[in-house]
C-alpha cells in the first residue's frame, strides 16, 4: 500500500527557477493589462494547496489543480469530478499555474485566452501517496484529498498517447474508501462558490458575495472526516469501555469560531443552511475555533429519537424542533484534541456545554459504565435504536474501527424447527437448524440459525432429530441448501433472536435462545411487519448495482409506496419501462398485455383516442404494482386521461428537461417561473421532482377540452417563454439548441403519450424516485433525483402526499385566449 509522502511546509517562498520557467507558457497566453488574472508575482508560501475553479468557457468544465514544486499543476476535467469509482472522468493536462491563482474568482474578459467566468468552488490540501514526481513520469498519481466539497483517496491516470497528440489525456478517477460513492449528485447540489458564496451568474454579473450567509470575523476550523462504528452482535465487556445510546438521525460535523458555524455531514457537505436553530445555538456558545462531533435528531412523543420525524421536520412538514446531541470534540482552540483519550475530550465537551436545559437544541450524549449486556436490555426495553460503545482511553480516529462499537436492539420471536444441516465437526451433531414460519399461506422457510447452542441443547436437539424424521422438507426450501439437511416433523418450536429481516424474508443474524414448549407449532408465526416483502422470485437480482439494492429491495419499496401511487394509477392506461436484468440497455417500453402478467392486470381496446387504435394495459388493484416489480419493471409512466374517456385529459405536465450542465437551482428558478404563468392564467400547478434531470409542472383539471386543445394551450405557454426568454428557454427538441438552456417538453399533453407517474422508481443507476412537493417544499431538494428508494423508504414512514386535497381545475377559454394571443 502506498504510504502518504508529506509535501513541503516550511513557509519558504514557493518561487525559484524552476517555477519561474514552468510559469512561462501561463504567462505567454495572457495579458495581465486586460484580465484579472494574477501573473504569479506575488510569492506566497510553499504548501500543499488543492482547489478546483468552475470555469465556464468555450465550455463549461472544472479546473483541477494541486500544488506541487512552487506552481498548481492543472487538469481541465471537462464533466466535473465524480464521487462514484465507476466514473472515469478526462481530465486535460493544461499548462501550470502561479499559486495565487489559487484565490482567483471573477471573469476572464471575452477575447482573452479561456475568455468567461471562474468560480472558486472548492480548497483545502491534499497529499501524494507515493513520490509524486515518480507518479507524474509513469502516468499515475495517487493522493488523498482534504477538501471542504471532496475527500478522500483518488488518482489521476494517463491515457496512452496517440499519434500526433497535441495534448495529455489524463483520467480522474474516485479510488474506492468510505466516501466512495456518498454523493452522486454533488455537482448539482453545489453550485456555490467556497470562497464567497455566489453562483456563476452572480460572479458574471459582477454582484458582491452573498448576504444570504451572515458569517462572524471568526474561521471556524476545517471539515475531518467522522469515526466509525463497527456493529457486533454483543456489548464489549470489562471496565475499558463506555456506553452511550445510539441516536436515529442525520450525523454532523459542527465547526465553529465565535458566532461563524458550520455544519456539514458525514460525507463533508455544508448543511448549515438546514439547521439554522442549531447553528444558532452553537453561535451562542462562543466557541474558540472548535470542531465538534454529533447527531442531529428529533425527540418523538414517547422520548425516542426517530429518523422519519427527522425528514419530516427537514421537509417542513411537521413543526417538531430539532435536536443535537454532541458526543466528541476533534479540536479546541484551533488545536487538535483527536490524539487525546475519549475521557478527556468527553471532559473539555462537558465543560463547554456545561448543564443544557431539557429543551435546549444541543444537548450532551450521556455517558454511561457498567455491565453492557443490562444497559442494552434496558436500551431495548425503552425502545431504542441501541447502544454505542467506546473504547475510554482510545483517540479520535477517522473511518471504522475497533474503538467504536455499535449494538442494535434485537428482535426475537418463535420458529418452527424443519431441518438440521449436517456439520463437519465431530463434536457437533449439526452445523444450524433450519427455521421455518407460519404465514397467512402456510409455513415459509425463514432462515438458518447456527449459534447460541450449549452442548447440553446441542444433544438434546440431535436426539429429537433421530426421533422425528422425514423425507422431504415441511415447506419449499432453495434447492442450493438442501444438501445433507435432515428433514422434521415441523412440531418443535424455539426461541430465535435477530437483528432484523433480510429483503427477502429471511432472519438475519439469527441466534438460539431456547425451545418454547409452551407454544406449539401453529403458533409459530411472524410478528406484523407493515413493510414485510411478497414472494418474488431471484430476491437478491441486483437491480440497481451501482446503489446495491436489489429485487428484493425494490418490491419492499413499491409495495410501501404503492397506497401513494394508487391513486394516481387507478383507472389510467400506463406504460411500464422493465428491466428484467437491472438497469442497464436491456430496458425496453411496454404498453400491451405479455404473458406473465397476472389477474391483477387489465387490458382494454381504445378506439379513435386521437387517432390512436389498440390495446393498452392497466391496472386493476395495488396489487398489480407488486405483480409489475416481479416482472422487472422499474417504471410506471401514466395516460394523461383516464380510461372510461380516454380522449379528454384530467391532468396537464409540462416536463422541464435542461441541458446536464444546468445547475438545479437555475431548474428550480424555472419551474417557479412557470408556475407564475399559470397563475396568471387562473391555474394552481404542483411540482414533481422528476428523478431523472429536471422537474414536471403539473396541473389538475376538469375534464372539459380534448388532448388537441390541452397540447395547444400548452405549446403556447412553451412557445411564449422561450420568444420571451431566449437565453432561459427552448420550446424544440432540437438537442443542438439546448445549449445552457431549459428545453419545456410540452408534448406529454398527447394522446397517447405519457408521463412518469409520481413516486415510481427509475431506472437510473442511483435508485432515484420521482417525488411529488409542495412549492414551499421545492428549495429544499438539492436536485431532481435526490429522492432515492432508500431515503424514500425513511421519509415514508411518516409521509402524507402533498398532492392529496388538490381539487381539479377548470380551464377557462379566457385562459385559452390568452395563452394563443401574441
Amino acid at each position: 500500500m502506498a504510504t502518504p509522502r508529506p509535501l513541503p511546509r516550511s513557509g519558504m517562498p514557493a518561487k525559484s527557477p524552476g517555477a519561474e520557467a514552468a510559469l512561462a507558457p501561463y504567462r505567454a497566453k495572457r495579458r495581465f493589462g486586460q484580465t484579472a488574472e494574477p501573473s504569479g508575482a506575488i510569492v506566497l508560501p510553499a504548501g500543499a494547496r488543492y482547489l478546483i475553479q468552475k470555469h465556464d468557457a468555450r465550455r463549461l468544465h472544472y479546473d483541477f489543480r494541486l500544488e506541487l514544486d512552487g506552481v498548481l499543476l492543472s487538469w481541465a476535467v471537462t464533466r466535473g469530478p465524480s464521487y462514484d469509482p465507476h466514473d472515469k472522468r478526462l481530465a486535460v493536462r493544461t499548462e501550470d499555474h502561479p499559486l495565487d491563482y489559487g484565490n482567483f474568482e471573477g471573469t476572464i474578459p471575452q477575447g482573452q485566452y479561456g475568455g468567461g467566468t471562474v468560480m472558486l468552488w472548492d480548497t483545502g490540501s491534499w497529499e501524494p501517496l507515493g513520490d509524486p514526481h515518480e507518479g507524474l513520469a509513469k502516468g499515475k498519481l495517487a493522493f488523498r484529498l482534504h477538501g471542504k466539497r471532496l475527500h478522500g483517496r483518488w488518482a489521476l491516470v494517463r491515457m496512452r498517447p496517440r499519434d500526433r497528440e497535441k495534448t495529455e489525456n489524463w483520467l480522474l478517477i474516485k479510488e474506492r474508501d468510505e466516501f466512495a460513492g456518498t454523493e452522486p449528485d454533488l455537482l448539482d447540489r453545489e453550485t456555490s462558490s467556497v470562497q464567497s458564496g455566489r453562483s456563476m451568474p452572480q460572479i458574471a454579473a459582477g454582484a458582491m458575495p452573498a448576504p444570504t450567509a451572515p458569517r462572524a470575523k471568526g474561521d471556524p476550523p476545517a471539515f475531518a472526516p467522522p469515526a466509525l462504528a463497527t456493529l457486533v452482535e454483543a456489548p464489549p465487556a470489562g471496565k475499558d469501555w463506555l456506553f452511550e445510546i445510539k441516536y436515529d438521525g442525520y450525523r454532523a460535523l459542527i465547526a465553529a469560531d465565535g458566532e461563524a458555524v458550520r455544519i456539514y455531514t458525514r460525507s463533508g457537505l455544508d448543511w448549515t443552511d438546514r439547521y439554522p436553530a442549531i447553528a444558532a445555538a452553537v453561535a451562542a456558545l462562543g466557541l474558540p475555533a472548535t470542531l465538534l462531533d454529533g447527531e442531529i435528531t428529533v425527540i418523538g412523543r414517547n422520548g425516542v429519537t426517530s429518523f422519519g420525524a427527522l425528514v419530516a421536520a427537514l421537509e417542513g412538514r411537521s413543526p417538531a424542533p430539532l435536536s443535537c446531541f454532541l458526543f466528541d470534540i476533534l479540536v479546541h482552540k484551533a488545536k487538535d484534541v483527536r490524539q487525546q483519550p475519549f475521557t478527556r475530550r468527553r471532559a473539555l465537551l462537558q465543560r463547554l456545554l456545561g448543564a443544557p436545559k431539557p429543551e435546549a437544541p444541543l444537548q450532551l450524549s450521556e455517558s454511561f459504565s457498567g455491565d453492557g449486556n443490562k444497559l442494552l436490555a434496558a436500551a431495548c426495553a425503552h425502545g431504542l435504536e441501541g447502544l454505542i460503545a467506546k473504547r475510554a482511553d482510545a483517540p479520535y480516529r477517522p473511518s471504522r474501527h475497533l474503538d467504536w462499537l455499535k449494538i442494535k436492539c434485537r428482535q426475537g420471536q418463535a420458529f418452527v424447527i424443519i431441518g438440521f444441516a449436517p456439520s463437519t465437526k465431530p463434536s457437533r451433531p449439526f452445523s444450524s437448524l433450519l427455521m421455518g414460519v407460519r404465514e397467512a399461506g402456510g409455513l415459509r422457510y425463514a432462515g438458518r440459525v447456527g449459534t447460541g447452542f450449549s452442548q447440553d441443547t446441542l444433544g438434546q436437539l440431535a436426539a429429537w432429530r433421530d426421533a422425528n424424521r422425514r423425507d422431504d422438507p415441511a415447506c419449499p426450501v432453495p434447492a442450493l441448501l438442501r444438501r445433507g439437511v435432515v428433514w422434521v416433523k415441523p412440531e418443535l418450536v424455539a426461541e430465535i433472536a435477530f437483528a432484523d429481516w433480510t429483503q427477502d424474508g429471511l432472519i438475519r443474524q439469527g441466534r438460539f435462545i431456547g425451545l418454547r414448549g409452551d407454544k406449539p407449532a401453529t403458533e409459530a408465526r411472524e410478528m406484523p411487519k407493515s413493510d414485510a416483502v411478497p414472494h418474488i422470485t431471484h430476491p437478491d437480482r441486483a437491480i440497481y448495482p451501482e446503489a446495491g439494492l436489489t429485487k428484493a429491495d425494490l418490491a419492499a419499496y413499491v409495495q410501501r409506496a404503492a397506497p401513494l401511487m394508487w391513486p394516481y394509477l387507478k383507472d389510467r392506461f400506463v406504460s411500464l419501462v422493465r428491466c428484467p436484468d437491472g438497469v442497464g440497455p436491456s430496458c425496453f417500453f411496454q404498453r400491451r398485455l405479455a404473458a406473465g402478467f397476472g389477474k391483477a392486470w387489465g387490458e382494454q381496446e381504445v378506439s379513435g383516442a386521437g387517432g390512436k387504435t389498440g390495446r393498452y394495459i392497466y391496472p386493476q388493484s395495488q396489487e398489480a404494482l407488486i405483480d409489475a416489480v416481479q416482472m422487472g419493471t422499474l417504471e410506471f409512466h401514466l395516460w394523461g386521461a383516464r380510461r372510461d374517456k380516454p380522449d379528454i385529459p384530467d391532468r396537464l405536465v409540462f416536463d422541464l428537461d435542461p441541458d446536464p450542465d444546468l445547475p438545479f437551482a437555475e431548474i428550480r428558478s424555472a419551474a417557479m417561473r412557470l408556475r407564475e404563468v399559470l397563475a396568471a392564467l387562473g391555474l394552481e400547478s404542483l411540482p414533481l421532482l422528476s428523478g431523472g434531470k429536471g422537474i414536471h409542472v403539473v396541473v389538475k383539471l376538469r375534464r372539459q377540452h380534448d388532448f388537441a386543445t390541452i397540447k395547444d394551450f400548452c405549446g403556447n405557454i412553451a412557445q411564449r417563454l422561450a420568444a420571451d426568454e431566449p437565453a432561459r428557454f427552448v420550446a424544440t427538441m432540437s438537442k443542438a439548441k439546448r445549449h445552457g438552456r431549459i428545453f419545456i417538453d410540452y408534448f406529454r399533453n398527447e394522446a397517447g403519450a405519457t408521463a412518469i407517474a409520481p413516486y415510481s422508481p427509475r431506472a437510473r443507476g442511483a435508485a432515484s424516485v420521482a417525488w411529488p412537493c409542495r412549492w414551499s417544499a421545492l428549495a429544499q431538494y438539492e436536485a431532481a433525483d435526490a429522492m432515492t428508494i432508500p431515503r424514500a423508504q425513511e421519509a415514508l414512514q411518516t409521509h402524507t402526499d402533498p398532492w392529496a386535497g388538490t381539487e381539479p381545475q377548470s380551464l377557462s377559454a379566457a385562459a385559452l385566449r390568452a395563452a394563443a394571443a401574441r
